[in-house]
């Protein structure tokens, strides 16, 4: 599978699960070594189950999402995709901004993820003209 395709995938699965709260289709993507850094002063996890228990931790943390996703940028067997997500949030208004960065192996899975993001208090929606918006 070419990182477009890949990336688009990702895009999806990721959209798809975190507004239904659901891990599954998320953890499809990724492979059995990945190793997924979920801000940068967190020590990443370091294989899929890992990853399987930070997915599961955080979807049961929130409630009522709505997710925004750009299209890839992508370069090779790696992309780098903007997101958007306004939700609620251990009882609280939460809207987070980020991006991750992807490499994928030859059958399309995740083996690197590095994510980064702004977080603020409140929900809100893409601000108008924004890629996430398209």
């Amino acid at each position: 599978m070419d990182a477009q395709e890949a990336a688009r995938r990702w895009a999806k699965a990721w959209k798809d699960g975190w507004e239904s709260l659901d891990p599954e289709p998320i953890m499809s993507l990724y492979a059995p070594h990945a190793v997924h850094s979920t801000e940068p002063f967190r020590e990443p996890s370091r294989d899929a189950r890992q990853v399987r228990a930070y997915v599961e931790r955080v979807l049961g943390e929130e409630e009522d999402p709505r997710v925004w996703m750009s299209d890839p940028i992508v370069e090779g067997d790696r992309a780098s995709i903007s997101w958007w997500a306004s939700l609620r949030e251990s009882a609280a208004d939460t809207t987070l901004a980020g991006t991750s960065v992807l490499r994928f192996d030859a059958d399309g899975l995740v083996v690197e993820q590095w994510d980064t993001w702004n977080q603020v208090g409140e929900r809100r929606d893409p601000p108008d003209g924004s890629p996430l918006n398209r």
